[in-house]
């Protein structure tokens, strides 16, 4: 092994340490340990089965299939590690697989909010459907554009209500995105089953834009210190 695979795996082992010790700190830890597996392989299948129904060849399925997984299981290590999930660390994460850096073209904006684990883990995977949508169809792509994400939650409203807007502005006409896929119906059914959210969708000529709204009630998460409500 290179001496780049020996460092990589010594972080490797770091962090599977760091989670051990986390999870091994808890009060209940085997039935934390239960409940995260016994929810994440629920997930897990739930992908599994919606992505077969997508009309395409097995090479396409596959890496679709594994693409998703890698982003759950990237918002579970996350999860695992820091007990939360961070928007904008999830933003960020999601970003940096498509080589894409907060920018002058790509920027973000919003308050510090922490997801519980699997409330993170569906929004994380909501991100990673638009990020591909844009990758294959949108600025994150050949078309030239700026992708700006926003979010804002209102402390005054008793429901603490999340808005998250991604919105994609082109330079040129990119082709359109499918509209009936497994990543529209995550970002519409599966956010409103798991997260009571409403999701507004516009493909215009310029780019995608779509709105989510949902209560950040304690099952989903919290605002961060620097913004306390």
């Amino acid at each position: 092994m290179s001496e780049t695979d020996d460092a990589r795996r010594v972080a490797e082992l770091e962090a599977d340490n760091v989670r051990l010790r986390r999870l091994l700190d808890m009060r209940d830890a085997p039935g934390e340990l239960r409940h995260r597996l016994h929810s994440t392989t629920a997930l897990m299948r739930s992908i599994i089965r919606k992505s077969a129904r997508t009309r395409r060849d097995l090479d396409d399925y596959v890496a679709h299939l594994e693409d998703r997984l890698d982003a759950v299981m990237r918002a579970q290590t996350t999860a695992d590690l820091r007990g939360n999930i961070e928007l904008r660390r999830a933003l960020t994460d999601e970003l940096s697989h498509y080589a894409a850096e907060e920018g002058e073209d790509v920027r973000l904006s919003g308050p510090p909010v922490y997801f519980k684990p699997r409330a993170g883990q569906m929004f994380a995977l909501a991100i990673h459907e638009l990020a591909v949508n844009s990758v294959e169809h949108g600025v994150l792509g050949d078309a030239a554009g700026r992708l700006d994400v926003a979010w804002t939650v209102m402390c005054d409203d008793p429901k603490k209500t999340l808005t998250f807007t991604w919105n994609e502005t082109a330079d040129t006409s990119p082709d359109p995105a499918g509209r009936d896929g497994f990543g529209t119906e995550i970002l519409t059914q599966a956010l409103a089953y798991e997260l009571k959210a409403t999701t507004r969708l516009a493909f215009e000529p310029q780019g995608l834009t779509c709105s989510i709204r949902f209560a950040l009630t304690e099952r989903i998460g919290e605002v961060g210190p620097a913004r306390v409500c």
